[in-house]
């Protein structure tokens, strides 16, 4: 069966943006999960995807566009280096210059709708179908990195044992890579950094992919081991199926230059319609898609084009004997899509003339042994013009006695066709004795090999368990050490919180022997500093202790405000702002604008004690009295200019 139409045993996920976009806030993606039997279909975030494909590992991520999942070939490149090891990127619709994939769709007879959920099958349809190209952005080498864990220090009493104690690991980890790379029977090129007692790094570049390699990512100690994948200089397709298989192709030549390739049992493969390719270019896409047995045309004689083509395979020809009407053309693909005229001709090209050789090629078949190339028997048939008979004998390994040798040499030798045609029809009537007890044997062996396949693939089903098992086990191992550290500095932050509580409460209890006039009963308030008056230093204060509606803001450094900085400072509505040198015309606009109170620091006193301050409240309610007067004479002339702009515009308009 051609790798075109078998389905994948594999798990593949078909993706398609529902809404929103990658470049923008939280796209949503229609997902398609297809085994090649059953379908599921969810519509899920784009987190919940990354882990879901974590979680997973699905063979085939497919998309009709990679940019779907990032916004750019950086992110790209991200994302690919974020899949599982033996999960692969597909775009279905081609590679830099992709098609529709609404004409993919037709093409290969796969489902398709608008609504993203049936795009999204689509997609997984057609990676299950081998249709499409691996996006890559990494090579098949992987580099495999021992370095150290820790850093060896500044210095100290124990320095050098320290040292030595860190380099003697390196290089007994090194040891240990190097055994199991070699071991798994695995090509690699090693560069070590020599240092003091030891490695103080070592790299291996191994010709393996991560999930072929027995070393993983660890960190334990002194040691650290990190598995990466070797970066490309820039994007790679990679076509899924690689057919190498015999075919027959159909062209129709012109300015419009399409080309429809048929298997051997009459299935279309592949077409292709192009205005810009030259023979060349065409002969290419047929290489690289197929060998091909016979190169047909729908018109008679053959155009010029199409015998080059045939000529350059040294194929058989194929044309009929009037040019095909367009209805019989219609008629003979009606069952299959395609996108215009030229590929339409070019596929009924290639149908006409397997439908003239199909019982030729039937009759090859149940005369071609399980072990022999059954498309190089049919091309040497077609092409060649070569008996069936001493194609078989030809491409069968030797297994008879010297009289069968003799008796092939002397039948080679002879140049007269009727002898040579009797040896045959006698080797001919020998072999036919023996098609039944054939038949039975390979439909004995095709029920082994079904049995075989069934056993592979329950084993490979349950290994493969395994292995997601074991991968589990793994990731909730380092979440746990993960989730760890996050407590041990939960706990740090917790005792620094405590040690600042009781600073706090320290800040209350100090002596207020220096107000002489303190009676003891809320004549104190509570300052909070902040380093500049800039959106920076607010910021970093608002999240340190906050700056809430109300409280006495502390400024060292007034210098450099603008109108942005003065207007976030507004929007928490201080009770007073109190500045320390001058601050710019513009944020005094700001601050009398928006009502907030806000004067020198000077006749102020601050008694500061970490991040905390307190200021006699007298003080504080001074600087409100003297904003008040400012702003009341501010405004006072305001209103004066108001009114003398009044008056001069009223007298310009009676002269």
């Amino acid at each position: 069966m051609s790798t075109r139409t078998r389905a994948l045993d594999t798990l593949v996920y078909g993706v398609d943006v529902q809404s929103g976009d990658v470049r923008g806030d939280r796209p949503s993606y229609a997902l398609v999960t297809f085994d090649g039997e059953s379908i599921e279909r969810d519509v899920v975030t784009h987190r919940k995807l990354r882990r879901l494909i974590e979680s997973e590992e699905p063979d085939i991520v497919a998309t009709d566009n990679m940019y779907e999942l990032a916004a750019d070939k950086d992110a790209l490149v991200r994302f690919l280096g974020s899949l599982p090891d033996a999960t692969r990127l597909v775009q279905v619709t081609g590679d830099e210059r992709p098609e529709p994939l609404s004409r993919v769709a037709k093409r290969h007879g796969v489902p398709y709708g608008k609504p993203a959920i049936e795009e999204a099958e689509a997609a997984a349809r057609l990676a299950a179908r081998n249709v499409g190209y691996e996006v890559s952005a990494f090579t098949d080498e992987t580099t495999v990195k021992v370095s150290r864990g820790r850093s060896t220090g500044k210095g100290g009493w124990s320095q050098d044992r320290y040292t030595r104690r860190i380099h003697g690991n390196v290089k007994r980890e090194t040891r240990d890579v190097e055994s199991k790379l070699d071991d798994a029977g695995l090509d690699y090129e090693r560069d070590v950094t020599e240092k003091y007692g030891g490695f103080s790094n070592a790299v291996f570049t191994v010709e393996a992919r991560p999930q072929d390699i027995p070393v993983s990512n660890k960190r334990a100690g002194d040691v650290r081991v990190t598995v990466e994948r070797v970066r490309r200089d820039g994007i790679e397709f990679e076509p899924l199926a690689k057919r190498r298989d015999r075919v027959l192709v159909g062209v129709d030549p012109g300015t419009t230059t399409a080309v429809a390739l048929v298997d051997l049992d009459g299935h279309l493969l592949d077409v292709l319609s192009t205005r810009t390719a030259d023979t060349a270019d065409v002969i290419e896409w047929i290489v690289e898609r197929g060998r091909p047995v016979l190169v047909a045309a729908d018109v008679t004689p053959m155009p010029a084009t199409v015998d080059q083509i045939r000529r350059s395979f040294d194929a058989a020809g194929w044309h009929p004997e009037n040019d095909l009407p367009v209805d019989e053309k219609q008629h003979r693909t009606r069952e299959e899509g395609y996108d215009n005229d030229h590929e339409r001709d070019a596929m009924a090209a290639a149908l006409y003339a397997h439908d003239a050789h199909a019982d030729q090629i039937r009759r090859i078949t149940r005369k071609v042994p399980p072990r022999v190339d059954r498309g190089e028997v049919v091309k040497r048939v077609l092409s060649d013009d070569e008996p069936v008979e001493a194609v078989v004998d030809d491409l069968t390994p030797d297994e008879g006695g010297e009289d069968d040798d003799d008796t092939e040499h002397e039948a080679r030798e002879l140049s007269e066709e009727e002898r040579t045609i009797k040896r045959l029809r006698e080797r001919v009537a020998r072999l036919d004795e023996h098609v039944t007890d054939l038949e039975d044997e390979l439909d004995a062996k095709d029920a082994r090999i079904a049995d075989l396949e069934g056993e592979l693939e329950d084993a490979r089903r349950e290994e493969r368990k395994e292995a997601r098992e074991r991968r589990e086990v793994t990731r909730l191992e380092w979440e746990n050490d993960r989730l760890e550290d996050e407590l041990e500095e939960e706990r740090e932050r917790a005792d620094a919180l405590a040690k600042k509580l009781e600073r706090l409460k320290e800040l209350w209890k100090l002596d207020h022997s220096n107000f002489a006039d303190v009676n003891g009963a809320g004549s104190l308030t509570a300052v909070k500093p902040v380093a500049q008056f800039t959106l920076d230093a607010i910021e970093t204060a608002d999240e340190e202790y906050g700056l809430a509606r109300g409280d006495v803001v502390y400024f060292r450094d007034a210098s450099g405000a603008g109108r942005r900085t003065a207007e976030a400072l507004a929007e928490r509505d201080p009770r007073v702002v109190l500045l320390e040198g001058e601050t710019s015309d513009v944020a005094e606009d700001v601050l009398y604008d928006a009502d907030v109170p806000f004067g020198s620091a000077e006749g102020v006193e601050i008694r500061e004690i970490d991040e905390l301050a307190i200021a006699r409240d007298a003080d504080v309610a001074a600087v409100e009295d003297d904003y008040d007067e400012r702003a009341e004479r501010r405004e006072q002339e305001e209103t004066e200019s108001m009114v003398d702009s009044i008056i001069s515009e009223h007298r310009a308009d009676r002269e």
